[in-house]
């Protein structure tokens, strides 16, 4: 689920709230009736950039979900609003443990440790990881398109041309290269 309604700040680095709740097996249909609720109240605050949610698969309860905002300031305004503290005592019974929540800003999302343990990987580390993954995207995207080029002449005019195979790139780093790369070269990225 995705939730969208950008807003201008006046900061221009981006923040995520990460966010993980264990939600009780009996409790899942009035959690995600709640989790309407929060995402349509986190969505009137200002620099609010969207939802991503994550959820569990059959037979699990756990909850992943990322709201993003234009700036810090925003993130922590909404992370310590009344509206959210409303909403949050009453899910909590709901929940098997207390949330646990981090905000991360810009790239580092994606370089979040996987334990408390675990260090930030170090700058380089994620420049390799983050041109590993987009490098051979810049060579290939352009190439899936081309059938399509050929066939609406308007889509290859210069401009939507690039316009496409960028948004197509991104897509395919956020939503499904990047979190399966950095999960596999975990042991050498937060060492």
């Amino acid at each position: 689920m995705s939730v969208s309604d950008p807003a201008p700040s006046a900061h221009c680095e981006g923040a995520t709230i990460q966010i993980h709740h264990r939600v009780r097996p009996e409790a899942r249909d009035r959690y995600e009736t709640w989790l309407r609720q929060i995402i349509e109240a986190a969505g009137r605050f200002p620099g609010h950039q969207g939802v991503h949610i994550l959820r569990p698969p059959e037979g699990h309860h756990d909850y992943e979900i990322a709201v993003r905002f234009a700036s810090d300031a925003d993130a922590r305004r909404w992370r310590e609003s009344p509206e959210r503290r409303e909403l949050m005592g009453t899910i909590q019974p709901d929940l098997q443990q207390a949330e646990r929540v981090e905000i991360v800003s810009g790239i580092d999302y994606w370089f979040t440790p996987p334990t408390p343990a675990s260090k930030q990987p170090t700058r380089w580390k994620q420049w390799l990881v983050t041109t590993a993954v987009i490098w051979p995207l810049t060579m290939i995207v352009p190439l899936l398109w081309l059938p399509l080029f050929g066939l609406l002449p308007l889509l290859d005019t210069w401009g939507i041309r690039h316009g496409l195979v960028a948004a197509t790139i991104v897509a395919l780093v956020v939503y499904v290269v990047m979190p399966r790369v950095v999960k596999l070269v975990a042991p050498w990225l937060f060492r």
